[in-house]
């Protein structure tokens, strides 16, 4: 269908605008003020609500193959619609895991069939995700956001030299979850006030800013296109604001958790359980700057589903992970940008043009350009409630709170993949 979305706001400049947003054919054909409603077109009244390019998440989990139970790509591309997102790129810790064309084709399949979203897989940095030989990079690579063993460190300095120096031949970018494991310790919070005073075992900041250093020693030594997975910690964006003064090509994202909690406001719950940890003030207070310093590049949500009974058993003993994509733009709309700790078209910039830009997909709100759009109501407040959820996924630290901003409609290629009020 042909559309016009009458009685819109548009960003431009940093300030928003009224104007009408006419769809035609699968892609924006006009963006301006009173535009007739042709024949043929069907006029949806926006009521002066925002309309932004559809988000772009580079770290995501949806689980299939392998985890169904968990998640499935029809639900995770459905909760990425709901969010506000045109484009995701899931993580390859899956089974079979995508470290051959093969494995890789399984996951490609169901995305064909499934996902409702544009969704652009990672492959594997090492077979298995074992950190023990190369995985089948050069064939991968034509269909592939990057590569990535997502969930673990790659241990060994030389595997990792070797992936940059393989990925740098290729173009590819090497996304790094990093974390040392002889650090870890059997850790599985902060290693801060929350652990001490509650008696449990803590993750310290140098599993992931260590490795984060070396990895940075071995792009500047390359010359690969590096990204940095999920960063917490403060001693990660100043190693990362130096690497880029340097002129060491790397970008990095964090998460909306990490920008609005800290360890103080853990929980005795599985849904306050994620890897790397919520950490400090100082560590939040770090974080924040990097988005308005551009040490930090994009929030990604590292949305990780797991079924009920897997985030059930407390904060010792429950799985690692949280959701996040239905949440995440109300989230920081109300935490950075209505408190005026954020611009909005910086917001815009972090969760669309940075990791379009990084990662070579997204869609600018423009004449001319294919139709993924999202419309936000940026007046209207709701409360968490995890059971409303498109995703399978229930755990969220942001369950009961009451966030501004809800998603009215998400389209993708000019048809509608998201509707408040639709199924």
């Amino acid at each position: 269908m042909d559309y016009i979305l009458k009685n819109a706001m548009v960003l431009e400049d940093s300030r928003f605008r009224p104007a009408d947003v006419a769809v035609q054919s699968g892609r924006i054909v006009s963006i301006a003020e009173d535009l007739e409603c042709l024949p043929g077109f069907t006029a949806i009244d926006l009521h002066n609500a925002a309309v932004f390019p559809g988000f772009v998440d580079v770290h995501v989990h949806l689980r299939e193959p392998g985890f169904s139970y968990k998640e499935t790509i029809r639900t995770g591309t459905l909760a990425a619609a709901h969010g506000g997102y045109a484009h995701v790129c899931p993580m390859p810790n899956l089974n079979p895991v995508p470290d051959t064309a093969e494995h890789l084709r399984a996951q490609l399949d169901i995305i064909d069939r499934d996902a409702v979203v544009h969704t652009h897989p990672y492959g594997a940095i090492t077979l298995g995700e074992k950190g023990e030989a190369l995985a089948e990079l050069e064939a991968m690579a034509p269909h592939t956001a990057g590569f990535s063993d997502d969930g673990r460190g790659v241990q060994s300095r030389e595997m990792m030299r070797a992936a940059m120096l393989e990925a740098k031949r290729l173009g590819k970018i090497i996304a790094a979850h990093c974390e040392d494991n002889a650090l870890l310790r059997g850790g599985y919070i902060h290693d801060g006030q929350y652990a001490e005073e509650h008696g449990h075992r803590g993750i310290c900041s140098e599993s992931e800013w260590g490795q984060i250093a070396r990895d940075l020693e071995l792009a500047e030594e390359t010359g690969c296109k590096y990204h940095v997975c999920h960063i917490s910690t403060k001693e990660s964006v100043e190693l990362i604001r130096r690497a880029k003064a340097r002129g060491v090509d790397v970008t990095c994202e964090t998460g909306p958790h990490y920008l609005v909690f800290t360890d103080m406001d853990l929980q005795e719950d599985g849904r306050f359980k994620m890897n790397p940890p919520i950490r400090s003030e100082a560590d939040r207070q770090a974080l924040r700057e990097g988005l308005l310093d551009g040490a930090i590049d994009m929030i990604a949500t590292d949305h990780a589903p797991h079924s009920r009974e897997e985030k059930s058993r407390g904060l010792e003993k429950s799985a690692m992970g949280v959701v996040g994509l239905e949440t995440a733009f109300s989230v920081l709309y109300t935490h950075l940008v209505r408190p005026g700790l954020l611009p909005m078209d910086r917001l815009i910039a972090l969760m669309h043009d940075n990791p379009a830009r990084r990662f070579g997909f997204g869609t600018p709100l423009a004449a001319g350009q294919p139709a993924d759009l999202t419309v936000f109501d940026l007046d209207a407040a709701y409360t968490v409630d995890p059971e409303k959820f498109l995703s399978m996924g229930r755990a969220t630290p942001f369950a009961g709170m009451t966030l501004y901003g809800v998603c009215r409609m998400t389209m993708i290629g000019g048809n509608i993949v998201w509707q408040e009020g639709e199924a």
